[in-house]
């Protein structure tokens, strides 16, 4: 969890603090259900200084056919033990039990990151939104456990220690792939956001822009009728600490460019919602930009934890 997925249920991607993390995330934090899944577990630290010599995951419910990735310098051991139902698996198998938690032994020095992998499959009938995969990080002096998960429809930005989360993804629903709004050389395509839990101070808005005119132009600001306040942000990784923050001065947009704002990268940040978000409907704003001045447009919004608008690639491009 992320910082990505602690903000929200409704926003796994997206954290209200910036900055680094601390705490122990998965470095791919969405995944379709049905679909396998390879996940690398992200570990910055050790224990006040002290290295670690054992990592313990425990496998949510849903995640079955699960194999570790070897580690030089690092032994591994699994518990195995019955799923909660039969899963299919490749060739008509059926799969009824498998590995429940992994534990790998060896030594990471305080001052060092590593990355501890397995692959595995997710069941397809898991139901969007976030599963999560408690981590216990045993050191030579203590022990860190990253295994706190919000209670249903609470925000869990809070959590001192955080679990991992792992988002499972819908497609998003109601929105017209076709939707494009113009002002100049600026065309907007599909912008959208996800609903959001009782509570929710802040959601996320993405979009596609592309400049097809002849100048630079900038988008620096704009509005989100069901929020007091808008923002545009960048997230990134860098050396492995995943960071996110404020573009200020907006986001410049080059003559034939196209930026898409996704779920992990550049998106907007609506603050201080008025109210909730509800899957299927749709709320005006604006996107203000330095030439092509101020562009009405309405977000479609889809269900907790969903994957995109339809026919957006999921990636960002700059051509």
């Amino acid at each position: 969890m992320s910082l990505f997925m602690r903000a929200l249920c409704a926003l796994p991607a997206i954290a209200i603090a910036t900055g680094a993390f601390a705490h122990i995330t998965l470095e791919t934090r969405e995944a379709k259900a049905g679909s396998s899944y390879k996940a690398a577990l992200k570990v910055p630290h050790g224990c006040d200084g002290s290295p670690i010599v054992r990592l313990r995951v425990e496998i949510p419910e849903g995640v079955f056919a699960v194999k570790p990735m070897p580690k030089p310098g690092w032994q591994i051991e699994t518990v195995r033990g019955p799923y909660a139902k039969t899963y299919p698996y490749y060739h008509g198998v059926q799969l009824s039990e498998g590995v429940k938690e992994i534990v790998w032994t060896g030594k990471l020095l305080d001052e060092h990151y590593d990355e501890f992998a397995f692959n595995s499959s997710l069941g397809s009938d898991l139901k969007p939104g976030p599963i999560y995969f408690p981590v216990t990080q045993i050191c030579e002096k203590g022990e860190i456990a990253w295994t706190e998960i919000p209670a249903p429809g609470k925000d869990g930005h809070a959590l001192v220690s955080p679990a991992p989360a792992l988002v499972i993804l819908a497609q998003a629903a109601s929105q017209d792939a076709g939707q494009t709004f113009k002002a100049g050389g600026i065309a907007v395509e599909t912008p959208w956001s996800r609903a959001t839990p009782g509570g929710a101070q802040v959601a996320g808005g993405y979009l596609k822009i592309t400049n097809g005119g002849a100048e630079t132009d900038r988008l620096t600001g704009g509005s989100f009728s069901a929020a007091s306040r808008f923002e545009i942000h960048e997230m990134k990784t860098e050396g492995g600490v995943m960071t996110m923050r404020p573009l200020p001065k907006g986001l410049e947009i080059k003559p034939g460019e196209t930026v898409e704002f996704k779920p992990g990268g550049y998106h907007l940040m609506f603050m201080g919602l008025k109210r909730g978000l509800k899957d299927g409907e749709s709320v005006k704003g604006t996107l203000i930009f330095e030439k092509a001045g101020t562009l009405e447009v309405e977000y479609r919004v889809g269900p907790i934890g969903g994957g995109g608008a339809p026919g957006a690639g999921g990636h960002m491009h700059r051509h």
